[in-house]
């Protein structure tokens, strides 16, 4: 083996891996139609997910970022009645996200262009793909990362349009009460680093 001592030493990438008990991902949706003043928005959390990102705080570089997520694990979470919840969560599985056909939610970005905020603050844009529903789109993300010793928490949100994913939005009443195209993700993830 031939080392070329006039090639500077890359400085390596840490490998971080989402700790999802310690994270929350949530999807908002938001209500139109006659009764929506009556209706309420949805708040769906995302339960099963997994993920991995590889970082390096130092030199400010971001290597490749992947997410999964278990689609049927996805759950109403505002406060309504047992009823409503369960038959929410079945149209939403069944008809909607189809999860017997689609079970997993991916993205994946091959890097990450970061900038140093202030400190252990950071800010992070991903330019990956989206593959939901069958359908592979590209997501823009852009994230606020901090660290701490072996933890990277990062937080942000980002809207995408149902249709794009061949999705249809949900209604309920007779089309009365329906979901608007659009919905919100929020996330705060916590990954540990891995040796």
């Amino acid at each position: 083996m031939t080392i070329d001592v006039n090639e500077p030493a890359k400085a390596s990438l840490a490998h971080f891996v989402i700790d999802a008990k310690a994270s929350r991902f949530t999807v908002q949706a938001f209500a139109s139609g006659i009764l929506s003043a009556m209706g309420h928005n949805p708040k769906i959390g995302i339960r099963t997910f997994s993920g991995e990102v590889d970082f390096n705080p130092e030199t400010l570089e971001g290597g490749a970022f992947r997410l999964t997520v278990q689609s049927a694990s996805l759950g109403v979470q505002d406060d309504i009645s047992d009823k409503d919840r369960r038959e929410m969560e079945r149209l939403m599985k069944e008809d909607v996200l189809e999860v017997a056909k689609y079970p997993e939610i991916r993205y994946e970005a091959a890097a990450i262009a970061v900038s140093r905020v202030d400190g252990a603050l950071y800010s992070a844009t991903l330019n990956g793909n989206l593959s939901l529903h069958g359908v592979t789109r590209s997501q823009a993300i852009t994230t606020r990362i901090a660290t701490f010793d072996e933890i990277l928490r990062a937080s942000g949100e980002f809207t995408l349009k149902q249709s794009d994913y061949q999705i249809k939005p949900l209604s309920v009443a007779g089309r009365a009460l329906k979901l608007k195209d659009e919905v919100r993700f929020s996330f705060e993830m916590v990954a540990r680093k891995q040796e």
